[in-house]
């Protein structure tokens, strides 16, 4: 790859002229900055970091000459991104892979992880006479310790008393999963239920985590009967469990199970993630089939074409999942910190960087986990075969949105679902891009409900109301519509300030049949949250 980079930028002399003038007015405009004494003001200043950067916030990164270091880092910055993108003849992967190898490196070089170049960490040392650095050594020592011991950080909040207590019980279990049907909590319920799909790549109770941040909880609070599949934590015994396992005693399972006790023909499913991917297989295998038992689909930052899956596509290539199939087949399972690493390059700034500055520079312990952190530190393991199915069938060969991906033997196609469709991106999703979300438009033949809300991956999704800072837009394209582009729906769509709860709740109750008595739970198992949850 860097050969590659390299052999291209050789043979490309009109882009070695650009980098070059680049070098020379950057080196102009630093001088000049230079030269004027380092001005606060940010229209004389050579270079604003990024709206998503937060590196540079603190005041003192405007005075010198911290700020002749932050703006020397920001246009090196600058010339490198264009360095390492955009060459000729290059490859699109290779091209993304230097530029994310690029910023990799620069984001380990900038001022603020040094002592000398750090002036929030100068500051804190001559107020405590050095004692951060101590405590940041004490860290340090720590971080070292567990890291050789290879232990992970232990979720803090405990499941079934501080998270995961929406009441209700344990209906059914397979080897994969664990059914769970909620308590009512009004005297009469929406007819139609809503079975909840998670990803099995961590644990479910993200949909239900503390009691005001509940996402269960708000569903049932506002008349409807919920069901949500608890997934196993899988070991080394469970190697070849294949998605279509995960499907059939997943998703098709629970269907026929709350079909059969409640009486009800017709279920509204929700998918969050790689459950919203499955669930979107589901979908299609029923619309294949003549199953008319889904009345509507609801997929949270789930990703249904693979083309363009964001940075997880660096890590995602036929040599690395090579590599990654023999490490699993040796573990049976990609263990919970494998997958995490990678998660965790994606957002080096955030998730490494700013951790070690803040416990090795400032001398700060960790903060206290809130509940979604806590649950972040609850993963799980994924079983080899699976995991190289999802790889290869899905991001490598994007089979599912080709129609090439096969179920029972046969092809089935995205575009044969005709439920109507609730689909929620995050604008600052680094695992499932919103505008990659935003493709089933161009899949399904359905109306297509399309969300976009502030926030990430996990913290857009759970966005319950009253929560500061949230806002969203919302609209509908109809089948009969012509399809619009991301930029175009983001043009069109109003903006609402709050949560994109309330306007989800109301979608599902124009779809969810009038108010009747709430179903019996037969042949309760356990209380929730049952066992599958708490599996280590």
């Amino acid at each position: 790859m860097w050969t590659d980079w390299a052999l291209h930028l050789a043979t490309a002399p009109n882009k070695q002229l650009d980098l070059a003038r680049q070098a020379q007015q950057n080196w102009t405009n630093w001088l000049a900055f230079l030269a004027k004494g380092c001005p606060s003001d940010p229209d004389e200043q050579p270079a604003q970091p990024k709206p998503t950067d937060r590196r540079f916030k603190n005041p003192a990164w405007n005075t010198p000459p911290y700020s002749a270091w932050a703006q020397a880092f920001l246009l090196t910055e600058q010339w490198v991104d264009n360095a390492t993108s955009n060459i000729p003849g290059l490859t699109r992967e290779h091209d993304a892979a230097m530029t994310f190898l690029a910023r990799q490196m620069l984001d380990a070089a900038a001022p603020g992880n040094f002592l000398a170049t750090n002036p929030e960490a100068l500051k804190r040392t001559a107020e405590t006479g050095g004692q951060n650095l101590i405590e940041g050594a004490f860290h340090a020592f720590a971080d070292t310790q567990t890291a050789l011991k290879r232990t992970r950080t232990k979720p803090t909040k405990l499941v079934g008393q501080d998270v995961a207590v929406t009441p209700g019980k344990v209906v059914f279990r397979n080897h994969l999963m664990e059914l769970i049907q909620y308590a009512p909590a009004t005297d009469t319920v929406h007819r139609e239920p809503i079975l909840i799909v998670p990803a099995w790549i961590m644990k479910y109770y993200i949909l239900d985590l503390s009691p005001d941040n509940s996402m269960i909880r708000y569903l049932t609070e506002q008349g409807f009967t919920v069901f949500a599949i608890s997934w196993r934590n899988p070991g080394p015994e469970d190697a070849d469990v294949g998605m279509r396992d995960y499907l059939q005693q997943g998703p098709m399972t629970a269907l026929d199970h709350i079909c059969a006790t409640t009486g009800t023909d017709k279920v509204h499913a929700t998918g969050y993630c790689l459950g919203g991917t499955l669930l979107s297989i589901a979908a299609a295998q029923m619309a294949r089939d003549g199953d008319k038992r889904l009345a509507s689909l609801t997929l949270l930052a789930a990703q249904t074409d693979f083309t363009e899956a964001g940075e997880l596509m660096l890590f995602i290539n036929e040599s690395q999942i090579s590599v990654l199939e023999d490490v699993m087949a040796e573990q049976g399972c990609l263990e919970a910190g494998q997958m995490m690493s990678a998660f965790q390059m994606l957002r080096s700034n955030d998730l490494i960087w700013s951790r070690m500055i803040r416990r090795y520079l400032m001398g700060q312990p960790d903060a206290e986990m809130n509940d979604l952190m806590s649950w972040n530190a609850d993963s799980t393991r994924m079983p080899a075969r699976m995991h190289s199915e999802y790889l290869r069938q899905m991001f490598l060969n994007n089979d599912l949105a080709t129609g090439r991906y096969h179920v029972g033997g046969r092809a089935v196609s995205l575009r044969d679902i005709r439920a109507p469709i609730f689909a929620v991106g995050t604008e600052t999703d680094h695992i499932a891009p919103w505008k990659s979300v935003f493709k089933i438009h161009d899949l399904a033949r359905s109306d297509v409900t399309f969300t976009l809300t502030n926030g990430g991956h996990n913290a857009g999704v759970v966005s319950k109301p009253g929560h500061n800072r949230r806002h969203h837009r919302i609209h509908t394209i109809r089948n009969d519509e012509n399809t619009l582009t991301p930029e175009d729906w983001f043009d069109t769509a109003p903006l609402y300030q709050g949560s994109w709860w309330p306007a989800w709740s109301a979608w599902l109750a124009d779809r969810a049949g009038d108010k009747t008595t709430p179903p019996k739970m037969p042949g309760a198992l356990e209380d929730a949250p049952g066992t599958y949850v708490k599996m280590e």
